[in-house]
């Protein structure tokens, strides 16, 4: 059973070498390829390899995917794993691969390093160092929009095809303390909501863990070196933008949380409510705040 539906082209279909039995998908399984970024280079080692592993899709960075697996057969790509009572993922899920590097370690300032030595500068590769109970302490690289764009259209396309499917989730949450892929970056919520027809529930989770100002009528200046701080939907790094705050302007302040290791602060701006990272942020008082551009 072949998928390669594509808003721009059919996806190609290279068989993988390493292709198992029938199987009736229950569930979707994301990874990171934790490999090098060139298009081809992840794919290309899924595909025929000595430790046999497999796996349905692979997303390149550019939004370019390739498929590997008909999706009603067995990839290798879980490993040891568990879902909800049941053992050995690989006999009803779907993989999909996003090339990602994976976790990376300091290499000096402003550099980080993978587990296979390339190095990259953090500023201009949208890298975060967050620490979570299920990831650990590590410098992340953020997805990429076409990558979200394509997994979006794709799980869609799955998720319509497939009627035995009614799940998506990430390689660490069924292999806990073993796997630690996708990233803290990846916006597993967003991707949930948006494919499974949920209502967005992580806007109001944060809400709810989130504090008031202990101070009413609590304002801050944005403060970043470029022109702009982006607003989001919830506090996350995660592509949900819903509005570009210019360097400099006054915001009142609704709520405030600790997120994965990181402030932030929800806050009001041009009609809209959402969240901004509190360290691109200095606080004021009214007496500074007459010429408050809202």
């Amino acid at each position: 059973m072949q998928f390669v539906r594509h808003k721009a082209k059919d996806a190609p279909f290279n068989r993988a070498a390493h292709v198992g039995g029938v199987i009736k998908p229950e569930i979707v399984v994301l990874h990171d390829t934790a490999s090098r970024l060139e298009t081809g280079n992840a794919a290309r080692f899924l595909r025929d390899n000595d430790a046999k592993v497999s796996v349905h899709f692979v997303i390149e960075r550019d939004g370019s995917f390739v498929q590997q697996v008909p999706v009603n057969r067995r990839g290798n790509h879980a490993g040891k794993s568990h879902y909800h009572g049941n053992d050995q993922c690989n006999n009803f899920s779907i993989g999909i691969e996003i090339v990602n590097p994976g976790r990376m370690i300091s290499a000096g300032p402003g550099k980080a390093r993978t587990w296979f030595k390339q190095t990259f500068d953090i500023a201009a590769n949208d890298i975060h160092e967050i620490t979570t109970p299920e990831h650990g302490h590590g410098l992340w690289m953020d997805y990429t929009d076409a990558q979200i764009d394509t997994l979006l259209y794709l799980l869609t396309g799955l998720f319509g095809y497939i009627p035995t499917l009614k799940d998506i989730v990430t390689h660490w949450y069924i292999s806990p303390g073993r796997k630690v892929d996708t990233n803290p970056l990846f916006p597993l919520d967003h991707i949930k909501t948006r494919v499974l027809g949920r209502n967005d529930a992580v806007a109001d989770e944060a809400d709810k863990a989130a504090t008031t100002p202990e101070q009413g009528d609590e304002m801050v200046q944005i403060e970043v070196p470029v022109a702009h701080l982006n607003m989001r939907r919830w506090p996350s790094f995660n592509p949900n933008v819903i509005a570009t705050i210019p360097d400099g302007v006054h915001v009142p302040v609704i709520r405030k949380g600790l997120f994965a290791g990181r402030d932030w602060i929800k806050v009001q701006y041009a009609g809209l409510e959402g969240w901004i990272v509190a360290c691109h942020t200095a606080p004021i008082t009214f007496s500074t705040a007459a010429g408050m551009r809202l």
